[in-house]
């Protein structure tokens, strides 16, 4: 009788003791080799035991427009905490080149070939991302693994005393978008003032006001004297328009606390309405019918006073946002 015993593949790689418990540091294995960059060390044990060779630099390559090495302890970075250990950093190189004030951000993973099982041991920071800088130029790890696994033949790290590290570096461009909101109340510039003479004489339908800057955009009243075709015949129609929004990021708009107001030029009891809208360039807010044709002339109301007409706007509070990448 002939059974059939299924078997289980297992990740053959259970971190030695000293490293299990470093939840800090992920120690995984894969099939393809890194992306970036791979050295070979023949004679792993002539090259470890030489005196005068702390620490081997690999030559400079090239990953996300940055240039890299590599730099390997063999026997372990004393000055750290490598004593017994194979320790690798990862630098930044021909930093001379870099402007001013430099800074990268990078995700790394080192490599170290299994040549039995034909698989890498892939060894990182668990999703840290690490900022090269002026002050801080390389990073890696004083206990990338164990002298005694490494040495140890059945691993597959080190075979015919011939050893293969290699590394991934994937730069974070900063692309980042960012935004600023201010909230300007009674910005200077105000009022946005109007005087309209000859008022009975006025034929077109709408009238515009010059041009007015308040909080560094261009602003002018629409007055509409019979009222425009929504209330033609009845009432004054009174808008606001944003007539230049220069500075205003695209497709945004600015939040405005106005007021509109027709003077009263005998008493100061003018006509007023407050108000609040999402302003873009060219769009006008305002009232169809801000005051009746009626009240208006009404000579006791000082509205019309030798047949001239005054209409302000007050911007009372606006919002002002910067972008910028």
């Amino acid at each position: 009788m002939v059974m059939s015993v299924k078997m289980e593949e297992k990740d053959y790689y259970s971190p030695p003791a000293p490293f299990a418990n470093n939840p800090g540091i992920i120690r995984l294995t894969r099939d393809l080799p890194p992306a970036h960059y791979l050295f070979k060390i023949n004679s792993f044990s002539l090259f470890a035991e030489a005196e005068s060779i702390e620490k081997y630099e690999s030559g400079v390559f090239e990953s996300g427009g940055y240039k890299w090495r590599l730099l390997l302890y063999p026997n372990g970075n004393t000055k750290g905490n490598g004593d017994g250990c194979i320790s690798l950093y990862l630098q930044i190189a021909e930093t001379e080149t870099l402007p001013l004030g430099w800074q990268v951000n990078v995700n790394f993973k080192f490599f170290v070939f299994d040549q039995i099982r034909d698989k890498y041991l892939t060894i990182e920071d668990a999703g840290a991302v690490k900022r090269f800088h002026q002050m801080k130029t390389e990073w890696g790890f004083d206990q990338l693994l164990l002298l005694e696994c490494f040495n140890d033949a059945s691993n597959g790290y080190l075979v015919n005393d011939s050893c293969i590290f290699g590394a991934e570096v994937f730069v974070i461009e900063y692309k980042a978008y960012w935004e600023e909101l201010s909230m300007i109340k009674q910005p200077a510039g105000n009022p946005i003032s109007f005087k309209i003479e000859n008022f009975s004489k006025l034929d077109k339908e709408c009238y515009d006001s010059p041009l007015q800057s308040v909080a560094g955009f261009k602003w002018n009243l629409s007055v509409y004297p019979n009222g425009d075709s929504r209330s033609k015949g009845t009432s004054l129609s009174l808008f606001l328009c944003l007539a230049e929004a220069s500075g205003v990021p695209p497709e945004r708009s600015l939040y405005v606390e106005y007021k509109l107001r027709v003077l009263d030029q005998i008493s100061s009891n003018h006509k007023e309405c407050s108000s609040a809208n999402w302003f873009v360039a060219n769009k006008s807010w305002g009232y169809i019918d801000f005051e009746s044709l009626e009240n208006l002339r009404d000579s006791s109301k000082g509205y019309l006073v030798k047949d001239s007409l005054t209409v302000e706007a007050e911007i009372v509070l606006i919002s002002k946002v910067k972008c910028d990448s």
